[in-house]
């Protein structure tokens, strides 16, 4: 348990690092905003892309993966809608409460930790948890807030949906590297390089940008921040367990680097979606931030306890 902590503890330092930046202003909002967009577009995709270029589709994609964690993400995020109905929440409010339930910060955080503490072979499950994060329940909260808003389901909404699943860098520089893979297109050195180098600032840009990020976020609604960190840290991660250990079982690596994933904290573009539709900004916030604050033993932990499998 130690040693794990002992690995861990460099990248949360990172994240305090940035935190600091941010919080003393030697690192603005507006300089936060252009370091995490230099990640997400090129340095993330960069090492996304090289990653899927050398895999092929038939060693990401496996269904029963796909179906038990989607059974205990599923659960998690009918668990804290029902708790947010039971408080008489409506259903933009209630969908934005269960995001932050079962969303984590499996890009920024989850592919440079994960590959690095687990081994390359974590790639596949890690891009395949992103990839139905992204899908599923990202296109979810966009449909459920846009057609309570509405009143209706209507094709507005599925083009709203889809042309974010195009414009996502991340969704984009996975499919693009494996199709590059199926078509078995070489893959020259200096190109290689160019991504490997491109690639490598992901991790610490990464890490820095969620510590700076953090410094502007507030801790308002403590006890809802701290049971939505509950279910992300804790519910999330077990039912995920259940789902691929018992459900729908999958061989024993795969499962624990699936469910490390789900013991990341709450993922930072869930406030942004919060905040672009105007639905609980401070609650996401606070929940992000508790959740990465605590996270620091708990993904220690949940990463223990999987190695042992």
């Amino acid at each position: 348990m130690l040693d794990i902590f002992l690995k861990t503890l460099p990248f949360f330092a990172l994240i305090g690092l940035g935190y600091w930046a941010g919080r003393t202003r030697f690192f603005s909002e507006e300089a936060t905003a252009y370091l995490t967009k230099f990640v997400f577009y090129f340095a993330l995709s960069a090492m996304l892309f090289r990653f899927s270029a050398n895999l092929s589709i038939g060693e990401v994609l496996d269904w029963t993966l796909v179906a038990g964690y989607l059974w205990g993400t599923g659960v998690v995020y009918g668990i804290a809608s029902a708790v947010a109905f039971l408080r008489r929440l409506d259903v933009p409010t209630a969908a934005m409460e269960a995001q932050c339930a079962v969303i984590g910060n499996v890009g920024f955080l989850g592919v440079p930790m994960l590959v690095l503490l687990l081994g390359e072979a974590a790639v596949g499950p890690v891009m395949l948890v992103l990839s139905v994060d992204l899908i599923v329940f990202s296109s979810l909260i966009v449909i459920l807030i846009t057609g309570a808003r509405d009143g209706r389901m209507s094709l507005r909404i599925l083009r709203t949906v889809g042309l974010g699943l195009l414009r996502n860098p991340m969704i984009v520089a996975i499919s693009a590297g494996l199709l590059w893979s199926a078509l078995d297109i070489p893959n020259p050195g200096p190109f290689n390089e160019f991504l490997s180098l491109l690639g490598a600032a992901a991790t610490p840009g990464a890490l820095f940008a969620i510590g700076a990020s953090l410094a502007s976020k507030s801790a308002e609604r403590m006890h809802i921040a701290g049971w939505l960190s509950f279910c992300k840290l804790v519910l999330h991660p077990a039912f995920v367990a259940i789902g691929v250990l018992v459900l729908f079982p999958i061989e024993s690596y795969p499962a624990g680097v699936v469910i490390s994933a789900a013991a990341l904290p709450v993922a930072g573009n869930v406030y942004i979606l919060a905040q672009h539709y105007g639905v609980a900004p401070h609650r996401a916030s606070a929940a992000i931030l508790i959740s990465t604050v605590l996270s620091v033993l708990t993904v220690s932990v949940a990463v223990a306890l999987v190695s042992g499998l």
